[in-house]
């Protein structure tokens, strides 16, 4: 059996293995450019196989960090990096990028087949900070199905002693369709290229199938069946928010899934309300 071990680089990353190979990177005190919206991401993500499922930097969007949490708006400051996209003049680039900020450490252990990741952060836009954040990463091996699973939990609490408005360039910017926020995954090109093969494809809870039937759509889970170049691996990759369904967000020629926090309408957060995630990724190799 496969044990999980942990390589911490202080003021760095933590590298999660699974025997001799990785499944994970987690940088949580990056380097990224502040108009990319520094925040922690997890880059590479890897099969139990080898296979590297993530995209950092990609030159459509570098600001896409592979798999980290974001918010889009709050109330002007942006979390996701790239141009902010407003109601009447849509996207331009502008000085109002935000960061989130590693605090410490409360949790890094690994035993057996489960290794776990927690710490605290800022969110902060220039001097203020608007959120405090607990975040918790479960990581647990099934060497039987050839998976492994990532359960994120998130926690923020608005701190900033005023009502924050969360958005994204559907609710706040008036461009239909466009609900990026939450949990992001940016997976490698390949992943959806489906060459005319049906069996790559995007289903969800429901019968849902196809990204024109699953983007937008509520269901609690949705799936990628893709297949890798070089390898010629085949691989399922499950997104599911725990608590029930959320309007899923997903492109396919730049492949990217989000669990958004809010869809269509601005989302009202009171001074000291807290905001919370609960979601399980797993990562399957297909024979």
């Amino acid at each position: 059996m496969k044990t999980l071990r942990l390589d911490h680089a202080p003021g760095s990353a933590v590298t999660v293995h699974c025997g001799e190979g990785v499944l994970l990177r987690y940088v949580y005190c990056p380097t990224t450019a502040a108009n990319e919206s520094p925040r922690p991401y997890a880059h590479p993500v890897n099969t139990l196989a080898g296979d590297t499922l993530t995209n950092f930097r990609p030159n459509d969007h570098p600001w896409h960090h592979a798999l980290s949490f974001t918010l889009n708006n709050v109330s002007g400051a942006n979390f996701w990096g790239g141009p902010t996209c407003l109601r009447g003049d849509g996207y331009k680039w502008r000085d109002d990028h935000g960061s989130q900020n590693h605090l410490e450490w409360t949790r890094l252990e690994a035993s057996g087949t489960t290794a776990t990741l927690a710490h605290t952060l800022s969110w902060r836009r220039l001097a203020e900070t608007l959120f405090r954040e607990t975040r918790t990463l479960v990581l647990n091996v099934d060497e039987a199905a050839q998976a492994w699973s990532l359960h994120w939990r998130s926690h923020l609490t608005n701190v900033s002693g005023r009502t924050l408005s969360l958005g994204n360039p559907h609710s706040h910017g008036g461009l239909a369709g466009s609900h990026y926020n939450g949990l992001q995954f940016r997976g490698a090109r390949e992943l959806l290229d489906d060459h005319l093969d049906p069996t790559i494809k995007v289903t969800a809870e429901g019968g849902l199938d196809g990204i024109p039937a699953v983007h937008g759509a509520s269901a609690r889970w949705m799936e990628w069946h893709g297949q890798l170049d070089g390898t010629l691996h085949r691989v399922k990759i499950r997104f599911e928010n725990n608590p029930g369904p959320l309007p899923w967000f997903v492109r396919r020629n730049y492949p990217l899934a989000a669990l958004p926090v809010q869809f269509d309408q601005n989302l009202e957060l009171a001074a000291g309300a807290e905001l919370h995630l609960d979601h399980t990724l797993t990562f399957q190799s297909i024979a």
